[in-house]
């Protein structure tokens, strides 16, 4: 009886009911059936997706609960359209669509509040719900863009949710502005990234501030903003021609597009209106008017492109024959006969326009990411020898070339095929060219023949042997990821020891072609779920599974931040054994092409260089669409920190002796990155918050992103403008061409801000710009003191060393790089004001009691019948005990202790 009464107690009712709904919730049914949804009602789905276990199919990744966190699926050809439930995948954080055919209307994402990346844009979708934008609390990067059949839609109020957010794209997707008259949205600390096409909607616009951000693309369509007096777009990366609409505008009066990379004509604005276009930007002519025909056409090429940014910069004046990238010409170097665009990971179409390049015999367009059909035009090619569109996602018809004309287009999966726009499941629709030509001779685009329907067919016979064997196959993989996986669950997940075979970096990284990144080509292709690895480079970096960075820094929590940059956030990790780390975490597709750059860079010159003074990789993870670096911790922050904003940051001020010391750390980090690593680099983006301090407040440089590899001797190489305005050399600036003397150049500005307490750029201060105004204190000597920081006080000696220092500023940060001083030039100024070191006297020397006159193994066997004990004696011929003291090596980076790297070459990842 007392049983019965603990049986049906109101405790175990709750208990039961807790009990039931934890095991028995339809949450996890629930992402299984959506997920079920979702691939029927796509057609041209991964093979693999079949049965249950959705957690397993190609693009998904799950957490422990089997619950669905990322859904990517970039390039995949898929067709079709999307479950209207898909916001009851209540884990999900990355949607990634973009690049397919997908149509019909978008599904409502709202109240996803773990959603943090969105990426639909290039697919056929036609409506867009207002509950679209609802609740999403976390997202942070949305790509809408290129969905030209959507109903026009309003950017809802519902955006402001998104706090976190940091980069939008809505170009060409309909999207309305609203009755909006002033737009103020320059000097963003983050910097805003993405098109500004939204412009050409917001038809109520008077004043427009977007200077100092990271805007991209071109300027779009200003025809309907009747009512705009004032645009300032200067300091961006914008690229393109300057448009008509803009020219023509009647209540213009101010415009700002310098620091950008404009090209074509150059604009002939009225009277009336003040223009500033400063000197970066490429015009054809110095005067207004139109651009010779070749230099029209290969805008046109480029406009649809996107106007790329390494187009936009080495695409300058009015001959392309003038040593435009990626362009060949005749001898007499007055035609075009080559255009080579392979490999350059350009999205966008093919554009019409190359049929006026009437000499062009060579057209190389293989292996990016280009969209659309085949120009018909370019059949009147008289010249053409090879067209070349293979690896790219074309479609359409293919034009029947003459003979004579060699053309490759493998790679291509709906080329030569007329696609529906797919409601449903339906299959696509194919044409009788729906079989792709690899490498045609005559380009005519007919591969079949009267005899190709019979030997297409295949007797049932053979069907059933294929499907048994595939049968075989997928039974021996399911059990050899079963071992692995059980295997793999008896094991604590840690590092991955890295592949000493380059073939296997092949599989699993991209060797590629030196593209000025340290020799990798092309983005890392191999990903990770949650719980898989990936292969890396060298052996004293090692790959860590996403589990362990996820534990060690409590889930990526706020309250981890370290910092927030234009491609992601550092989070502070500690190990189990104590052991502090810093997580840097991106995204692949938020990061785009040049994100995905910089973190091969990073990667890449880090298992080249290793040194004292420069900030060490400990490893990296790519998990799904997730990209993560980890460094060792630098637990005093960056000198940006330490020398601005005192009061906010809550630091004590650095006194003169640590600005210096400071000072020669960096030098000789630079030093070694130009001429002591077994491969020069340029860093390209020198600035204070590069620069990390440690427990000891020795300093460390940090931040590769952006480094090049260094030329030979005194010349240059040519590069897209990257790093920080205020650091930046003015030939750099000017001309995109880079030696190691651009990283002097904003290594002398660091000096000033050590030495003045003030940033390079300060809108506060009378004269904004900082080297401009310090070249003027040098001027006289005698003003040096009313120039240094106030809060170092300096007695008469320091201020002699301060001058030093400022004279050493002053010529780093010459005009021509040709007067700036290289780096060591910098250590051997500053290493005698940091590590004064005076000779001993004789009679200190005798009491050691050398005799010089004794041999080496003489002087030993004295020391040790004396029992003599020394510095010398206890370290220097203790082989256990040796260390590195030299500037230019130092210890290799020890693996952290809280990781395990049990796991050998035959894990299954």
């Amino acid at each position: 009886m007392r049983e019965r009464k603990m049986l049906f107690s109101p405790f175990f009712f709750f208990f039961f009911f807790f009990f039931f709904l934890i095991h028995f919730s339809p949450t996890v049914a629930d992402d299984g059936a959506i997920m079920n949804q979702l691939a029927t009602t796509l057609y041209s789905i991964p093979k693999d997706w079949k049965g249950n276990a959705y957690c397993s199919w190609s693009g998904i990744a799950c957490d422990k609960s089997k619950r669905v966190t990322s859904i990517s699926l970039a390039s995949e050809g898929l067709g079709g359209t999307l479950p209207p439930d898909l916001n009851q995948l209540s884990e999900l954080q990355t949607l990634s669509l973009q690049n397919n055919k997908i149509s019909g209307a978008l599904p409502s994402l709202a109240n996803l509040t773990n959603l943090q990346e969105v990426y639909v844009d290039n697919n056929n979708f036609t409506s867009i719900p207002r509950t679209f934008f609802t609740g999403l609390t976390s997202l942070q990067n949305m790509s809408i863009s290129q969905n030209e059949k959507l109903e026009p839609w309003s950017i809802p109020t519902d955006l402001a949710d998104s706090s976190s957010l940091v980069v939008f794209y809505a170009s060409k997707a309909n999207a309305i502005g609203s009755g909006i008259q002033n737009l103020w949205l320059n000097n963003q600390v983050v910097g805003l990234s993405g098109t500004i096409d939204v412009l050409g909607t917001m038809t109520q616009l008077s004043q427009v501030w977007l200077h100092q951000n990271a805007f991209t693309g071109s300027i779009p369509d200003l025809s309907k903003c009747t009512s705009l007096v004032d645009l300032q777009l200067r300091g961006n990366q914008l690229t393109g021609v300057i448009p008509s609409s803009l020219v023509s505008l009647s209540q213009l009066m101010n415009v700002s597009l310098d620091n950008n990379k404009f090209q074509g004509p150059l604009p002939a604005f009225g009277n009336g209106v003040k223009i500033t276009l400063g000197t970066t930007n490429n015009f054809c002519n110095s005067k207004p008017g139109p651009c010779s025909p070749q230099v029209t056409a290969l805008l046109a090429v480029a406009g649809k492109l996107g106007y790329p940014e390494n187009l936009a910069t080495s695409w300058g004046g009015n001959d392309p024959c003038q040593g435009w990238t990626f362009i060949t010409c005749d001898a007499q170097k007055k035609n075009v006969t080559i255009v080579n665009f392979a490999k350059q990971k350009f999205t966008g179409s093919i554009s019409p326009s190359f049929a006026n390049l009437t000499s062009l015999r060579n057209l190389l367009l293989n292996d990016n990411d280009l969209s659309g059909s085949i120009p018909s035009d370019l059949i009147n090619l008289n010249q053409l020898v090879i067209l070349d569109v293979s690896n790219n996602n074309l479609s359409g018809p293919v034009p029947v070339f003459p003979k004579g004309v060699t053309l490759k287009m493998a790679g291509n999966k709906y080329l030569g095929s007329n696609i529906t726009s797919g409601l449903g499941g339906e299959a696509p629709e194919e044409s009788p060219q729906s079989s792709p030509i690899a490498d045609s001779p005559t380009g005519s685009g007919k591969s079949s023949s009267p005899g190709a329907k019979k030997s297409s067919s295949m007797s049932s016979g053979l069907v059933a042997g294929i499907v048994v064997a595939a049968v075989l196959v997928m039974v021996v993989a399911v059990f050899v990821i079963y071992k692995c996986y059980a295997k793999k669950r008896k094991e604590k997940i840690g590092l991955v020891p890295l592949p000493q075979n380059e073939k296997e970096i092949g599989k699993n990284g991209s060797v590629g072609t030196a593209n000025g990144y340290g020799g990798f080509g092309g983005e890392l292709q191999s990903q990770s779920s949650d719980n898989s690895d990936v292969q890396v480079f060298d052996g004293a970096h090692v790959t860590i599974s996403i589990q362990v960075l996820r534990e060690v820094t409590n889930n990526f929590s706020e309250d981890n931040i370290l910092g927030r940059g234009g491609f992601g956030v550092v989070y502070k990790g500690v190990l189990h054994d104590g052991t502090q780390i810093a997580v840097k975490r991106m995204e692949s597709t938020a990061m785009g092409t040049k994100g995905l750059s910089e973190f091969q860079a990073e990667i890449a010159v880090l298992t080249k260089v290793r040194h004292r003074h420069l900030v060490a990789l400990l490893g990296f993870c790519i998990n799904g669409s997730e990209r993560l670096l980890v460094y060792e911790y630098m637990p005093q922050g960056d000198l940006g920190q330490r020398l601005f904003n005192l009061n906010k940051n809550g630091y004590p001020p650095l006194t003169w002796k640590q600005r210096v010391t400071i000072a020669l750390d960096v030098a000789r980090g630079v030093e070694y990155l130009h001429g002591l690593a077994q491969q020069s680099f340029i860093h390209r983006d020198l600035k204070p918050s590069n620069v990390l301090l440690g427990d000891d407040m020795r300093a460390k440089v940090a931040d590769f992103g952006l480094v090049k590899n260094a030329p030979d001797g005194k010349y240059s190489v040519e590069t897209r403008l990257a790093g920080t305005f205020g650091y930046l050399a003015p030939e750099y600036a000017a001309t995109g061409r880079v030696t190691t003397k651009v990283d002097v150049y904003a290594y002398g500005v660091v000096l000033m801000e050590l030495i003045t307490g003030r940033k390079a750029l300060d809108e506060n201060m009378p004269e904004e710009h900082l080297v401009t105004w310090f070249r003027r204190v040098l001027i006289n000597k005698d003003n040096i003191g009313k120039a240094v920081d106030p809060v170092l006080n300096p007695d008469d000696e320091t201020l002699g060393i301060i001058l030093k220092v400022a004279e050493l500023a002053g010529h780093c940060t010459a005009r021509e790089p040709s007067q700036r001083p290289d780096m060591g030039h910098a250590v051997n100024i500053l290493a005698p004001l940091v590590e004064q070191w005076t000779p001993s006297s004789q009679n200190e020397e005798d009491d050691y009691g050398i005799d010089l006159h004794l041999s080496l193994p003489q002087v030993l066997e004295r020391w040790q019948s004396e029992g003599t004990t020394s510095i010398v004696g206890d370290s220097f011929y203790n082989s256990s005990s040796i260390t590195s003291r030299g500037d230019t090596q130092s210890s290799i980076p020890t693996k952290p202790s809280g990781f395990n790297d049990t796991f050998n070459s035959t894990d299954c990842r």
